[in-house]
C-alpha cells in the first residue's frame, strides 16, 4: 500500500495566517510517501512569504515537492496546472486554510487500494475556527462552541440532515443524488487515472468541487468513511457564507451539466449510471414527493434551473406545470 504515490495539492489564496498550519498537517501525516505541491495564486498578503519558509521541512519530509507564486488566475486555472503536476496513483486536495488529521491519507489510501471499483474516498469534518478551535454548527450554522447548543457536531451530520438517504449508503456518490445538490465532505483522496474519463476543471463549471464530483460519479463508485479525518475551518472569509455568490455558482454549474448531459454518448458510460442519466434527461430530478405511494403523490422536480409540479395517479401522471 505504501508503494502508492499520493500528490497533495494546494491552492493557495491569501491565508498567511493558516497556509503554514495546512502544510503541517501534511508533514504530519503518518502514510509516508507523498509528493506536496503548492501554487500560491497571486496572493496579497505574506502567504507565498509563509510558504517559503517552511520549504526546507518539506523538502525534509516529501519526495518531492514542487512551491509556485503566480498572477491571480482563479481557482478553476490554479487548480488545473496543480494536477498537471501531479505524479502520483491518488491525489489529495486541501485548502490552504483546513487542516487533515493524521491518518486521513493513509487510510483512505488502504480503502481505494483494495477496492478498485471506487475512484473518490472520503470521511467526516470536524469543524473548527480561526484559532483552530473545535466547535460547532447551530441551525443557521452559526460557529458555537457549547455541545448543548449544537445542532450539527460535524460537517457531514449537516449533510445528513440536507440527504434523503444515509451517507454510509450506496447512494453516497449516486449521480442523481449528487445532480441534486453535493453531499461530498472536504478531504477526498481521488484515484488519479479517473481524471483521463473526467478531464479536468472547467470556468463554465464554477462550483469545482460539484462539478468534479458529478463527473467522477458517472464512471465510478465514490465512499463516504464514518470518521473525522479532516478540519474544516469556519471564519470570515470562508466563500461558502457568500450565499448570493454560491447560488449563482451553482446555477452556472448545473446548466453546464445539463449541457454534457444533452450531448453524451450515454451508451458509452458504465450501466450503472446509464438509467440515472436516462431519468434526469427525461424528467428531472425528483426534490419532494407527497402523498400515498402508486396511489397519488404529489412531486416537484428540477431540471437544470425549471422546476415543476406532477401529480401522479396510480403512478400514471395526470397533471404537469412549470411552477
Amino acid at each position: 500500500m505504501y508503494k502508492s504515490l499520493v500528490s497533495v495539492i494546494v491552492p493557495a489564496y491569501n491565508h498567511e495566517k493558516y497556509v503554514q498550519d495546512t502544510i503541517k498537517s501534511i508533514i504530519n501525516q503518518t502514510y509516508p510517501n507523498i509528493e506536496l505541491i503548492v501554487i500560491d495564486d497571486g496572493s496579497k498578503d505574506l502567504t507565498w512569504q509563509k510558504i517559503q519558509e517552511i520549504k526546507e521541512e518539506c523538502e525534509k519530509r516529501f519526495v518531492n515537492i514542487h512551491f509556485e507564486t503566480k498572477q491571480n488566475e482563479g481557482t478553476c486555472k490554479t487548480m488545473n496546472k496543480l494536477l498537471s503536476y501531479a505524479n502520483g496513483d491518488f491525489i489529495y486536495l486541501i485548502a490552504s486554510d483546513d487542516l487533515a488529521k493524521p491518518q486521513a491519507i493513509e487510510k483512505e489510501v488502504e480503502f481505494l487500494s483494495k477496492n478498485h471499483d471506487y475512484a473518490l474516498c472520503v470521511g467526516d469534518n470536524e469543524l473548527i475556527d480561526a484559532n483552530s478551535t473545535v466547535g460547532y454548527w447551530d441551525k443557521d450554522r452559526n460557529f458555537v462552541y457549547n455541545s448543548k447548543d449544537a445542532k450539527f457536531k460535524t460537517f457531514a451530520q449537516f449533510i445528513q440532515k440536507r440527504a434523503k438517504f444515509k451517507l454510509t449508503s450506496n447512494k453516497f456518490g449516486r449521480y442523481d443524488k449528487l445532480f441534486e445538490e453535493n453531499h461530498i465532505p472536504n478531504g477526498y483522496l481521488i484515484r488519479k487515472s479517473i481524471l483521463k474519463k473526467t478531464g479536468y476543471f472547467t470556468p463554465e463549471a464554477p462550483l469545482e468541487d460539484w462539478w468534479l464530483m458529478l463527473q467522477i460519479s458517472k464512471y465510478a463508485k465514490l465512499k463516504y468513511l464514518d470518521e473525522v479525518l479532516f478540519s474544516y475551518r469556519w471564519h470570515s472569509a470562508n466563500t461558502i457564507k457568500q450565499t448570493d455568490k454560491i447560488e449563482n455558482m451553482g446555477k452556472q454549474t448545473i446548466v453546464h451539466e445539463i449541457k454534457i448531459l444533452e450531448n453524451i454518448d450515454i451508451n458509452s458510460l458504465p450501466k450503472f449510471c446509464q438509467k440515472y442519466i436516462k431519468k434526469i434527461n427525461k424528467q428531472g430530478i425528483c426534490t419532494y414527493k407527497i402523498g400515498i405511494p402508486f396511489i397519488i403523490t404529489i412531486n416537484n422536480y428540477k431540471k437544470g434551473n425549471d422546476k415543476f409540479k406532477s401529480i401522479k395517479l396510480f403512478n400514471f401522471e395526470i397533471l404537469k406545470k412549470k411552477k
